[in-house]
């Protein structure tokens, strides 16, 4: 049942892009910024949470799972060391992430050689 759940979320959150994507003019760009930004406004009042715990992966690979990631991580960051660590914390909550996109795409692109789109 975990799989479906994960299914389900995760697909309900691809279907928002991909109909951003289909019926505006919003660039790839902007829906990313939105959808990240999305995961932390909703974790700040408390409705991602429960999507979370019923939804598992499908919530937290998408890029709502990195907003929800970065509020976390300030969340805790304020309980540890007052209001200056909500500036750390969302960094030291995604660190492995955001470490792990720098090494994949590096290697990526050592592997494949991309190529400017013209």
């Amino acid at each position: 049942m975990n799989y479906i759940n994960a299914f389900l979320v995760g697909g309900a959150i691809c279907l928002v892009g991909q109909i951003l994507l289909s019926k505006t003019r919003m660039t790839p760009a902007r829906i990313l910024v939105l959808f990240v930004t999305a995961g932390v406004v909703l974790t700040a009042i408390g409705l991602y949470e429960p999507l979370v715990e019923f939804g598992g992966a499908g919530a937290e690979v998408p890029l709502t799972g990195f907003g929800y990631s970065l509020a976390k991580g300030a969340f805790k960051g304020v309980d540890e060391s007052g209001i200056l660590g909500a500036l750390s914390g969302g960094v030291m909550g995604t660190a492995g992430g955001i470490a792990a996109a720098v090494i994949f795409g590096y290697l990526v692109a050592l592997i494949f050689s991309p190529k400017t789109k013209k």
